[in-house]
């Protein structure tokens, strides 16, 4: 049987972690390699996210840290168990075929997040798209070639939008280029189904719309879609996903991070403010109509 590969991003998040916590515990990383009785190298290939960390070693670690607190033993445990299971617990498995190792990923931490924050300059976000646009995207972007892949991945892209109303709803903050509201996607009746959608998710308190008009001229987020994903602890690290037509890519390293997070600020700011962008949204929905 084939050993296990943990996620690299949230196997790298649990790293952090432990890495933050054992600065924190002034335990250095030949006396953590003592505690799990390996090399020095073993605790680096750990802290990067590299190897699994299994749940004897990380009990070990957390003993050797100090860590007593059970709601931070819990969330590590369980960070541990998401990022070295193979997929198979997460409703994303039965679409493996159709999904990449960078969107199964996203959609891993979309499900343990609480906030994502995104600019998009292309296409209305995948959370707030209707089946009808994202089916039409899905068909033009030549990535899936049968009628079965491009339905699958509509169908995951539906899915997806169950965190912004379950139980605990995924707070989204967006900022969409100007442009995204007047490409023809679909054709007429899809774009105007679209952006009435829009403007109905919109009314949800968890989900926040705006639009970055063209008058703003350059700015700097126009080189560029991008998320920000953030966690309800306060020592979890955020992390961003970029997005090219050749795959996505995921950045931790926590100056890159802060950078995106400026980013967005940015661009929330130039943006115009949530009511007039949906005023906006509302005048260019009435030009689809028939």
């Amino acid at each position: 049987m084939p050993s296990v590969k943990p996620s690299t991003v949230l196997g790298r998040q649990l790293g952090d972690e432990l890495k933050r916590l054992r600065e924190a515990a002034g335990v250095s990383m030949a006396e953590a390699a003592e505690v799990l009785d390996c090399t020095r190298g073993k605790i680096s290939r750990l802290e990067n996210g590299h190897v699994p960390v299994r749940a004897p070693d990380l009990d070990a670690l957390m003993r050797a840290y100090k860590i007593e607190g059970q709601e931070t033993r819990e969330r590590l445990s369980v960070l541990a168990r998401k990022a070295n299971r193979r997929r198979r617990d997460g409703w994303w498995h039965q679409y493996r075929s159709v999904l990449g190792d960078a969107y199964r990923d996203q959609i891993e931490l979309e499900a343990i997040c609480d906030r994502v924050r995104t600019y998009e300059v292309q296409l209305v976000p995948g959370l707030l798209q209707t089946a009808e646009y994202a089916r039409a995207i899905t068909v033009a972007s030549r990535a899936w070639q049968t009628a079965e892949e491009i339905e699958q991945f509509v169908k995951v892209r539906l899915t997806r939008q169950r965190r912004l109303t379950d139980e605990s709803p995924l707070e989204l903050w967006a900022v969409v280029a100007e442009g995204v509201l007047h490409q023809h996607v679909g054709g007429s009746a899809v774009m105007r189904t679209q952006l009435e959608h829009l403007l109905t998710m919109a009314e949800l308190p968890n989900i926040t719309v705006q639009v970055m008009p063209f008058s703003r001229g350059a700015h700097s987020g126009m080189f560029g879609p991008y998320l920000v994903l953030s966690f309800p602890q306060m020592t979890s690290l955020d992390l961003v996903l970029t997005e090219t037509p050749t795959g996505n890519v995921w950045m931790e390293r926590e100056p890159d991070v802060a950078y995106y997070r400026a980013l967005f600020d940015d661009a929330r700011t130039a943006a115009l403010p949530p009511t007039e962008s949906l005023a906006l949204v509302h005048r260019i929905a009435k030009e689809f109509r028939p």
